[in-house]
């Protein structure tokens, strides 16, 4: 008897249809086909102990399981349960009828049990377009996945409650999502901004930098607060949109990050690779490619501290990552693509002493020494951060000073009210929501200055040695200040707010 079940493979962040066509016949064997992996081929032995232990027959036949189309490399063991269900069908001990009109995934353990598994949403997401009336899976990832309208989802734990409902002993409830979180527990587990004393300039570099989703540097030497600062950004970062968080928890899926019985990702990724981390981990791939850190912090952000410590190879492959905001992974047998859109933060010292270029202290490192230092990273991947902040050490008064400073909460409205503005401005432009995503033209509509804010930028671009790169991110921060101050258009003095956080382009310090 024939009996067809359905599964999904993912690739990138895309699920792909999987037919499991069962069939048992005369003889004593098992065959599986259809290019399976390892994981894939012990899902049988899985089967046959969870029958023995969940009182369920084992046929002694010959079983034939092709899993479809024969060209795509089935890999993982979440498709135990779908081959388990195909083989109950085919031997009459579940009725069959019900079947074929749901997808089912799982890892089955030796007794019968259910284990979460990886990319749970992306399937869920491609069973609702295939029209499947529901989507069976562990009861751990049933909350990841509840929040896709359209489709009944149904946890469960152990492989039992799947045979009583298609028997008709019992029902299954579909599942509703549960947020985790709401705004007030939001407030309470970040980091504010209110602890962080002095460093004012910084702050509102980092303000900026959130409101137009802005690339970020911050140079100072050590105990100067870059790493504080640079954690407490996502308290002032925008909530995450239905649209974004959905996109973020299949790349964290993807990867297997989400926890059991959790829902949908409703902070933004913070991720901080450390500085021995290697290209492929960064930006991804492998034999079977998965997402690097670049694509785990999409919607978020990337934070590497201590910036010239990392390999300048790993640093080099972010470069077209930064300008496309999406990763292609090429290998011989397939392509696949994630999302990058990330907020770089990086920080670093100024010298290998760590204290600024000072040329009238004997103590300091000699200016040769400090060029070569910063020179570890590219002039070509300087550009593309939009804003260099020198983060000075913070005075005695100022550390002794018991006043709380404004916290994220306050910040948090302003760059949420710069968004909205941004949004509605860009709502025709498919794809681009604030200002660190225009393109040349969108710059060129959307950034338009006056004779006085030409001339200024002329200056800065003649004795500064700024780059035409230079000259656009300029703009787009210039238009960032713009929207923060509730501007429609862009004045002398946001270009020269903008034109300060330019400061390690200047002609002679980067190559």
């Amino acid at each position: 008897m024939l009996i067809k079940t359905y599964g999904c493979a993912v690739y990138g962040i895309e699920a792909i249809p999987i037919t499991v066509e069962t069939n048992i016949g005369r003889g004593i064997n098992f065959h599986m086909v259809g290019l399976p992996d390892s994981a894939v081929k012990e899902s049988h032995k899985r089967i046959k102990a969870a029958f023995s232990n969940a009182e369920f027959k084992y046929p002694g036949k010959e079983i034939t399981v092709n899993l479809a189309p024969a060209d795509i490399r089935k890999e993982g063991s979440a498709y135990d349960l779908t081959i388990a269900v195909g083989i109950l069908a085919a031997s009459d001990q579940i009725n069959s009828e019900e079947v074929e009109n749901y997808l089912i995934m799982g890892e089955l353990s030796l007794e019968g049990s259910l284990r979460p598994i990886k990319g749970a949403l992306p399937i869920a997401i491609k069973a609702k377009e295939l029209g499947f009336k529901g989507f069976i899976l562990p009861k751990q990832n049933e909350n990841e996945v509840s929040i896709v309208e359209g489709i009944d989802v149904f946890g469960i734990d152990h492989i039992k409650e799947l045979v009583d409902y298609f028997n008709g002993d019992t029902k299954l409830t579909p599942a509703v999502y549960k947020p985790s979180l709401n705004e007030e527990d939001f407030n309470t587990q970040q980091l504010d901004f209110s602890d962080v004393k002095g460093q004012e300039n910084v702050k509102r570099a980092l303000e900026i930098a959130a409101a137009g989703g802005h690339n970020i540097l911050l140079v100072g030497p050590p105990g100067s607060g870059k790493t504080m600062l640079a954690k407490r950004l996502p308290s002032i970062l925008p909530p995450l949109t239905i649209d974004e968080a959905l996109e973020t928890t299949k790349i964290h899926s993807v990867a297997g990050l989400i926890s059991s019985n959790a829902g949908l990702m409703q902070n933004r990724p913070f991720r901080s690779p450390h500085h021995t981390v290697s290209d492929v981990a960064l930006v991804g791939g492998g034999s079977n490619p998965k997402p690097g850190e670049i694509s785990l912090a999409h919607n978020g952000i990337l934070f590497l501290d201590e910036l010239p410590e990392y390999k300048r190879q790993v640093l080099e492959v972010m470069r077209q990552p930064l300008e496309d905001r999406i990763v292609t992974i090429s290998r011989a047998k397939m392509t696949v693509e994630y999302p990058s859109g990330f907020m770089l933060v990086a920080s670093m010292n100024p010298s290998p002493s760590g204290n600024f270029y000072d040329p009238n202290d004997p103590n300091s490192d000699p200016e040769f020494i400090v060029k070569r230092y910063l020179n570890k990273v590219s002039g070509p991947l300087m550009d593309r951060i939009d804003l260099h902040i020198e983060v000075p050490a913070v005075k005695f008064d100022e550390l002794s000073d018991e006043r709380k400073g404004e916290n994220s909460v306050v910040i948090r409205k302003r760059v949420v009210a710069a968004r909205e503005l941004q949004a509605l401005r860009l709502k025709e432009m498919k794809g681009i929501h604030y200002n660190a995503q225009l393109s040349a033209k969108m710059i060129e509509k959307y950034c338009k200055i006056d004779t006085q804010g030409k001339q200024l930028i002329k200056t800065a671009m003649e004795k500064l040695g700024f780059s035409a790169r230079s000259y656009a991110r300029i703009l787009k921060v210039s238009r960032t200040i713009a929207d923060l101050d509730r501007s429609d258009k862009i004045k002398a003095n946001h270009i020269a707010e903008a034109i300060s956080f330019r400061s390690l382009d200047r002609d002679g310090w980067l190559n």
